[in-house]
């Protein structure tokens, strides 16, 4: 009954920048963190940045200073600006939200969720 849905990415030299979108369809409430992950080819998924409600934010030491993660409670939305990119910025970027309330007919559930992923390419 939720799905989040990504959109950005794509190709950029080094020193550019990207922005990525992230949106929880869906009956949803509220959602207690958004964030972004990445994965390489052939490294584990890390985390890149999260942000709790009303909360703190978090940031991978590789990304400080030139990402910037944001969010829009309304529209249960997570937003990351890449700026200052490096081809070791190179991955699979995948939106993530943790805590998610939603409405099925007259029940109440949480869970957590992925999105789909969106290619981020960094290189002249």
């Amino acid at each position: 009954q939720v799905q989040l849905v990504e959109s950005g990415g794509g190709l950029v030299q080094p020193g550019g920048s990207l922005s990525l979108a992230c949106a929880a369809s869906g009956s949803v409430v509220s959602i207690r963190t958004m964030g972004w992950y990445r994965q390489a080819p052939g490294k584990q998924r890390e985390l890149v940045a999260t942000r709790i409600i009303g909360g703190s934010i978090n940031y991978a030491d590789s990304v400080k200073g030139r990402f910037t993660i944001s969010r829009d409670n309304a529209k249960h939305a997570v937003y990351l600006q890449m700026n200052m990119l490096k081809p070791e910025d190179t991955a699979v970027y995948y939106c993530n939200a943790e805590g998610v309330q939603f409405r099925s007919g007259t029940l109440w559930y949480t869970g957590d969720y992925w999105g789909q992923g969106t290619q981020v390419t960094v290189s002249s």
